[in-house]
Order: C-alpha cells, then sequence, then structure tokens
C-alpha cells in the first residue's frame, strides 16, 4: 500500500505538519481520503506504508513525486506543496476564441484548490450588459464568488463580456461581498516576463483596479503553489483594501477589435 498527498498545513506557531490531504490507489485509481491528521501520516509512516507527493500536469493528471521521510519526529520531502486551506470560489474571466487553452489548464492544474464558478460557451446568451451580469448572478456564477481571475491574452482588454464580468464581480451583491481580482498575463500578452505591465495593453477597468491597489497582476504559471499563492493574495487585498475597488467606468458597448 502506497499513500500519496497533494495538500498540507502547519501547526499555528511549528513549522510540524498539521495535516493533510491524502489519497490512495484502489485497482489503479487514485482515491481521496480528503484530509487526514499528523497522528494518521505518523502511523501509516510507522507501519511502513511508503508515503509520497503528489503533482498535477496541464492535462489534470496526477503525478508522483518523492518520498516523505521522517527524522527526529519531523517530515520531510522533496518539493514545496500547497496549502491544505479553503478553497476560493473562482470566476475566470476570459477570451474564449483565443484562450481556451488556458482556462482548460487553469481547471485542470488548480481544480482542488478552488471551487469553479465560470461561465462556459453558451450558458449566458446576452449582448446587453446589464442584463448579463444580473443573469450572472441569478444563475449563481458570480453571488458568491471571492475572486475573479482575468486571463489576460492580447485581446483580453478589447472584449466587452470581459468588462463585463469585471464589472459584475465589483458589484456589491446583498448579504455578500464583492470578489477580489486576480489578473494573469499569458504567454501571448506583450507583458509576459517583463516583471512589469502597461495599463494601456490591459482591460481598462482591471487597470482603474490596479491603480487603486485593490486589484493584483502576475505572469501566468502552472506552479500550484504560486497559483495558490497568488488567489491568497487577491483575496487578502478583498478583505485590506475593499474601500479601494473602482467601478466607476461606463461599461463597455462593443468590441473594440472587431
Amino acid at each position: 500500500m502506497e499513500y500519496f498527498i497533494s495538500k498540507l498545513s502547519f501547526c499555528s506557531e511549528e513549522k510540524m505538519i498539521d495535516n493533510v490531504f491524502a489519497y490512495q490507489y484502489e485497482e489503479d485509481n487514485l482515491v481521496s481520503l480528503d484530509t487526514k491528521d499528523r497522528n494518521w501520516l505518523v502511523n501509516r509512516y510507522l507501519h511502513g506504508y511508503q508515503i509520497s507527493t503528489l503533482n498535477k500536469n496541464s492535462d489534470g493528471q496526477w503525478l508522483g513525486g518523492g518520498k516523505v521521510n521522517h527524522v527526529n519526529n519531523l517530515f520531510n520531502w522533496d518539493r514545496q506543496l500547497p496549502l491544505n486551506i479553503t478553497r476560493r470560489k473562482t470566476f475566470i474571466s476570459y477570451y474564449h476564441y483565443e484562450d481556451q487553452e488556458y482556462k482548460e489548464k487553469f481547471n485542470n492544474i488548480f481544480e482542488d484548490l478552488v471551487v469553479h464558478k465560470s461561465v462556459k460557451d453558451g450558458d449566458i446568451d446576452s449582448d446587453n450588459s446589464d442584463e448579463y451580469i444580473k443573469q450572472l448572478i441569478q444563475k449563481d456564477y458570480l453571488a458568491d464568488t471571492t475572486i475573479l481571475v482575468v486571463l489576460i491574452g492580447s485581446n483580453t482588454k478589447h472584449r466587452k463580456h470581459i468588462d463585463w464580468e469585471i464589472s459584475g464581480a465589483l458589484n456589491l451583491k446583498v448579504g455578500d461581498k464583492c470578489a477580489g481580482i486576480l489578473g494573469l498575463k499569458l504567454p501571448s500578452h506583450q507583458d509576459y516576463g517583463t516583471g512589469s505591465h502597461h495599463y494601456s495593453l490591459l482591460p481598462d477597468r482591471l487597470s482603474d483596479n490596479l491603480k487603486s491597489n485593490y486589484a493584483i497582476i502576475r505572469d501566468w504559471t502552472d506552479d500550484r503553489v504560486k497559483m495558490q499563492e497568488y488567489i491568497e493574495l487577491a483575496f487578502e487585498k478583498r478583505n485590506t483594501n475593499y474601500e479601494d475597488r473602482d467601478n466607476s467606468r461606463l461599461q463597455m458597448t462593443d468590441n473594440t477589435n472587431e
């Protein structure tokens, strides 16, 4: 019997594992065991079971990593793992025609780190911004979303539906807060890999909220630990910089690259 761990959390005052998210194989199928505490992990190790880390590739397949060892009452392992914390309810805003590949990559690689709330092609059909946002809220896409992730390709800034989705995420819903905003520059974007960004190359409403220090922007990454850190930073900004959000701009009425 071999066990695997994909996420973990630490004791608040010590650099010791508090719990892990565990898996095991049953008839060649990787089966989730959910969260297990430190005592379970120690027990499995002391009974001679092999424990290894897990990572995901861009197709969403789990890949086994190195063995977890236990020395002087401390565990050590081969790679940094994401934290076993609350999965944020995440809406992905993107240009479906050009950037579908990265929407699928996000779903595949980070599926167990977030709760997906995104719209699929054909889910909502409206060319009216108010009606589109109303449907996003009524159909439970944005009503309780905590993080809006904007995938930023070379033409994202020109798309009206992306502007509407950002605007919808910044609308105050009754009984809930607006979503935090994380912009991810894709490899197709001119600013990818430069360590900086030009507001003129970003969706205007996203730029407004970067200037106000409500939103954050980063390069796309396949790294599960980094992506979780980005999402958590956007969530933190949602709490600490909530009054800095800016939804004052008039909504786009047309796409500007057609």
